[in-house]
């Protein structure tokens, strides 16, 4: 009999659940799966990754070309350095850009009309013979050595005055004289009080230099006759001065 209850009782303890031990964790419950979250990241990766390659694309389609960097009158060549310097531009075939690696022979043209500074340059606005501005005629001058600036350069705004010698000899000695006596009063009036310097042909490359120098100036077309004049006797000497017009 207290067999039976002993068996009785240890079969109703093996019946009860089993506690879990101190320090045993419980089981965690599944995750609940958010595919639209996942669906948002991978998108966003996407729009990334898309927008970057954009940037590429659009960095590659860069250019070098051409900027003016300082007013390049009607005439005058662009320089590297001084009126001009590279800049980088979105590529478009509608635009006719001139590119940098052009420059040398772009340095060999002159501009068709003055070009403000800060423009990016096209190649319609050079031309082998550029046209003059409104009202302005070109004189050529061949000056001797002491009638010009040493350092005189394209661009440069001059005025040109007579000049009154009395050391000539031959026909230009009586021409002087008598231009002499009769425009002294007048040796302090320039020929042309601001005129541009358009080209400047190098000297010459001999062995002795005659120091002789040839420009060629931008003048009012009603100041044309008396430099020109003055200019195929040879006497005419030319200053720069302070460029008020601008």
């Amino acid at each position: 009999m207290k067999i039976q209850e002993r068996m009785g009782a240890g079969n109703s303890r093996s019946a009860a659940p089993a506690q879990p031990t101190v320090g045993e964790r419980l089981p965690a419950p599944p995750r609940e799966r958010k595919p639209a979250l996942a669906a948002l990241a991978v998108l966003l990766i996407l729009v990334g990754a898309l927008g970057a390659t954009v940037l590429v694309l659009q960095a590659g389609d860069r250019i070098e070309v051409v900027k003016v960097t300082k007013e390049i009158p009607a005439g005058e060549a662009p320089v590297e350095g001084e009126n001009i310097t590279s800049v980088m531009v979105a590529e478009d075939k509608s635009i006719n850009y001139v590119p940098w690696a052009q420059v040398d022979a772009l340095s060999r043209l002159k501009a068709k009309n003055t070009i403000p500074g800060g423009t990016v340059a096209v190649g319609e606005m050079f031309g082998a013979k550029a046209g003059l501005p409104a009202g302005k005629a070109s004189v050529g001058l061949s000056l001797k050595e002491g009638q010009y600036p040493s350092d005189l350069k394209p661009g440069d705004t001059v005025a040109a005055y007579p000049v009154l010698s009395g050391t000539s000899t031959g026909k230009g000695s009586t021409g002087s004289g008598s231009s002499g006596s009769s425009g002294s009063g007048n040796s302090g009036s320039p020929l042309v009080a601001a005129a541009k310097v358009s080209t400047i042909t190098e000297k010459s490359d001999a062995t002795v230099s005659t120091g002789n120098q040839s420009i060629t100036l931008l003048v009012p077309r009603d100041e044309v006759a008396a430099l020109a004049s003055a200019a195929s006797e040879g006497k005419v000497a030319v200053v720069r001065v302070t460029d008020n017009s601008n």
